[in-house]
């Protein structure tokens, strides 16, 4: 185990350093300049592009830019908020993102499991349409339409909640953003801990395990739902750094100051200090996640052996599992 995760370690830094590379090179080759204001003569733009290095080559300013980078030093922005530290302004917007998007992760798996549980248990009933119709809304209706009904709902009408986004009360104002986001998570859970569940509820070891006199509760969780997870995690695992780097018309309908509209500023403005800095964060949080699921699964089912002949799936042998209903590698 300690030798893969340092394999996946390095793999990891080189990726992310492939990433830097590459959207250096992209925003080498985007239409204008960070500096579009029309009142700068060429003469300006010059200083400027040699203050900032930026006339230097590419290799050039991404060497700099990594070795800066890895003393915590993501540069200053152009445009946004000109000379300001690209890590102040991350610091003030990331968490308020990570937040929000934490709660609507954790509300969204504990409900879909729970949905998900409840439908496969109550297979062909009443109780099952109603958790599938449930899941199939979520799935459907995209997250700023639950935002706007649950503001005009919760935060006009009733005034349970704040309509929008304040720091001075930053649980209560993030509760209806993280419902709206949580929506299609919780669906896509559900529906997949419903299959999941069915399939393995018919499987020949549930059926030894009721043998041995393992009934109730201690079935379900133990036995069904630890089998189930597997594929279940590989669908929460991408869905958990979109909801943690923010959703942008979410945040804007909340007035979130969140990073989504950060990024999306920085893009149409050609900060390319901020776009690089927020990429290389959204980057290093997925590989981080996808490199915490693969642990969780050896802790999960310890079948799945890391290394050795019939070793545990790769990731996109792990993503034709859950589609195709394929568990190369898994024996029951």
């Amino acid at each position: 185990m300690k030798n893969y995760i340092l394999k996946r370690v390095l793999i990891s830094v080189f990726t992310l350093l492939v990433i830097t590379l590459v959207l250096f090179c992209l925003l080498q080759l985007m239409p204008g300049s960070p500096f579009n204001d029309e009142k700068l003569t060429d003469d300006q733009r010059t200083v400027l592009y040699e203050k900032y290095g930026l006339d230097d080559p590419v290799p050039v300013q991404f060497v700099r830019y990594v070795g800066n980078m890895l003393k915590g030093d993501f540069g200053v922005s152009y445009n946004i908020s000109k000379n300001t530290p690209i890590s102040q302004l991350i610091q003030s917007r990331l968490p308020i993102s990570i937040k929000v998007g934490g709660m609507a992760v954790t509300l969204g798996a504990v409900v879909g499991l729970l949905l998900g549980v409840i439908a496969a248990l109550n297979h062909n009933t009443i109780i099952d349409s109603i958790c599938t119709a449930i899941s199939v809304l979520g799935v459907s209706v995209p997250s700023y339409v639950f935002a706007l009904g649950l503001s005009y709902l919760l935060g006009f009408r009733f005034k349970i909640f704040p309509m929008l986004y304040t720091a001075n009360e930053p649980f209560m104002s993030s509760v209806l953003p993280s419902i709206a986001l949580s929506m299609f998570t919780m669906a896509s859970i559900a529906r997949f801990t419903r299959n999941e569940m069915l399939e393995v509820l018919g499987s020949e070891f549930m059926l030894l395990a009721e043998s041995k006199g393992v009934t109730g509760a201690p079935l379900i969780l133990r036995h069904a739902l630890r089998n189930a997870l597997i594929p279940i995690i590989t669908v929460l695992a991408p869905l958990i750094v979109d909801l943690m780097t923010g959703s942008l018309v979410v945040e804007k309908i909340f007035s979130i100051p969140g990073v989504g509209s950060l990024l999306v500023t920085a893009i149409q403005s050609n900060d390319y200090n901020v776009v690089i800095a927020l990429s290389f964060i959204y980057s290093a949080m997925y590989i981080g996640i996808m490199l915490v699921v693969d642990i969780l699964y050896g802790i999960i089912d310890p079948r799945i052996r890391v290394t050795g002949e019939g070793g545990r799936p790769g990731f996109f042998a792990r993503w034709r599992m859950v589609l195709f209903g394929k568990k190369k590698g898994v024996k029951a």
